[in-house]
């Protein structure tokens, strides 16, 4: 399996500048001396920082479980765009409690979002997730990453590529389930090796590679103009890339 390494959309929490940055002390002469931010600030950042640890850590943990795939199989933790460029320096509505990757392998392409409950019930009744009393969007959140996604690749490979939306709950809480949402999958990290390989060989290990290559590029998330003279070839449902196309005659 090829992991290929993150590209952070939004800044990271310590790289922004404090909100006293450009202030003067009243008894500083003529030098720059930032004020200490009040408790109520650094309570946030640290509340920030300690959550988006919490998430890497989920992440890694539903990664970790994809590493006896095989090589036919490619992770590209593609940058967020689900963020206006007006809340890219507010850490209170950039704090996200969701990771997410690409994983591209012979099954086809899955837009895994990545959820921590720790050791919280959650229960899942269609599109309704319940977590602590709190309902979270995840499944329509993970159906709006795989369409945009699906949206991207398609633009930069010149043909139709979708995207199935993949909702990964890790923790050790008890997950209960009153039925399934639609067009999104639903699975704990300890079952989503099982679950990607479940769709078969849909696509060739080379068409998988080259796919990956473009999801890799950043220019694929940029909306920038791709074309390749690749063969991308998608397989109907019950075909393989091993069968042979039947002869007209």
């Amino acid at each position: 399996m090829t992991v290929f390494p993150a590209r952070r959309a939004v800044p990271a929490p310590r790289a922004l500048p404090s909100a006293g940055a450009d202030r003067r002390s009243p008894d500083s002469a003529g030098t720059l001396q930032p004020l200490r931010p009040s408790p109520v600030e650094w309570a946030r950042r640290r509340r920030a920082e300690r959550d988006a640890r919490r998430v890497e850590a989920a992440g890694a943990r539903a990664l970790h479980q994809l590493d006896h795939l095989g090589p036919s199989w490619h992770v590209i933790d593609w940058p967020r765009t689900d963020f206006p460029e007006t809340q890219l320096l507010d850490l209170d509505r950039t704090r996200d409690e969701r990771a997410g990757f690409l994983a591209i392998g012979p099954s086809g392409l899955f837009a895994v979002t990545v959820a921590d409950h720790g050791r919280s019930r959650v229960l899942i009744a269609g599109d309704v997730v319940q977590i602590n009393g709190k309902r979270p969007p995840y499944v329509s959140e993970a159906r709006r990453d795989a369409k945009r996604a699906s949206k991207a690749m398609s633009a930069a490979v010149g043909l139709n590529i979708p995207v199935t939306p993949i909702l990964t709950f890790v923790g050790s809480g008890v997950i209960s389930v009153y039925g399934l949402p639609k067009e999104c999958l639903v699975a704990t990290h300890r079952e989503l090796d099982r679950l990607l390989v479940a769709g078969g060989s849909r696509i060739s290990a080379a068409t998988a590679e080259k796919l990956s290559r473009v999801a890799q590029s950043p220019s694929t998330w940029l909306n920038a103009p791709y074309r390749s003279p690749a063969d991308y070839r998608w397989y109907e449902e019950g075909r393989t890339a091993a069968d042979k196309r039947a002869g007209h005659r």
